[in-house]
């Protein structure tokens, strides 16, 4: 009997965490709509009164707060690498009052929308990383052991990778899994200047050791070990395209390295859930020939 209400148990713990999946898709995807308790509830076909205790139970978040966070994470990618305005940012975020969304995004960021976008994204005349001339990130050449990922592909736009980290964030809350973590990591497999940015192909992964027991919902990946060449950038993620380009351009060149044919990845060390974006910090890894 043990056995068998074990089972059920279990059972019952997936079908919430694919339901609570389905809710932060929905998010994700339209931050624009109908985002209320009552309308999230129905997308996880559960009642409004158990839905908001269900899905803070899994993620560790209010709706209110994960809705708000993923809203001004959308925010920020739009800010940092489109042409389009703040008010049209604010209307796509599904904010009606452009002040009300300053506010917001100020109180995540610690920055107004312009200030982000102007700091995010450094203008060639104040970073000129292709003139070779531009401060160089500082970096290393370090022998990592395997690293054992598991995590979820992204099909599209680089900078739009949270979307699949959303997903292997919430398998990790459903299943209290957390501790075992021992980093994050964005692989990116493709070329900007040769694939289209709708057909790139990257990969959203957690960190695990080698006996970890892997969610059904999630897939493996091994990064194998061996040495590679690692710069350091500090600031905010719309910043990493410009500490790419300085790492292939200054480091890359500078260190004479052969490089290895193999997916480059970025590693983060802190997240932005817990510091300001001036603070974040993330190793550019590109993997060499040994």
């Amino acid at each position: 009997m043990g056995n068998a209400d074990g089972m059920k148990d279990n059972e019952t713990q997936t079908g919430l965490e694919g339901r609570i999946r389905r809710v932060i898709r929905h998010i994700f995807d339209n931050p624009a709509g109908d985002l209320s308790v009552d309308a999230l509830a129905e997308i996880a076909a559960l009642s409004r009164f158990h839905f908001h205790r269900v899905f803070s139970a899994l993620t560790g978040e209010t709706v209110a707060g994960a809705v708000r966070r993923i809203r001004m994470h959308r925010a920020a990618m739009w800010l940092a690498h489109t042409q389009m305005s703040v008010g049209e940012v604010s209307t796509r975020c599904g904010y009606d009052n452009g002040q009300s969304f300053a506010r917001v995004f100020k109180s995540q960021t610690g920055m107004t929308p312009l200030q982000f976008r102007q700091r995010g994204v450094p203008e060639p005349d104040i970073l000129p990383l292709k003139t070779g001339v531009s401060p160089m990130l500082p970096y290393e050449i370090k022998d990592l052991p395997d690293l054992r990922l598991v995590g979820l592909p992204h099909k599209g736009a680089y900078y739009e990778i949270g979307r699949a980290f959303e997903q292997v964030g919430a398998v990790f809350a459903a299943q209290n899994l957390w501790d075992q973590a021992v980093g994050m990591v964005g692989l990116y497999f493709d070329s900007l200047d040769e694939v289209e940015e709708a057909d790139l192909n990257s990969f959203a992964g957690v960190v695990v050791k080698a006996e970890f027991d892997k969610p059904a919902a999630l897939q493996d990946y091994l990064i194998p070990g061996g040495p590679h060449l690692v710069t350091t950038y500090k600031g905010p993620y719309a910043g990493l395209p410009k500490a790419w380009e300085d790492t292939y351009c200054n480091a890359v060149s500078q260190s004479g390295a052969e490089l290895a044919d193999r997916a480059p990845f970025e590693s983060y060390l802190n997240s932005p859930m817990f510091v300001k974006p001036d603070a974040l910090l993330t190793e550019i890894c590109v993997p060499l020939v040994s």
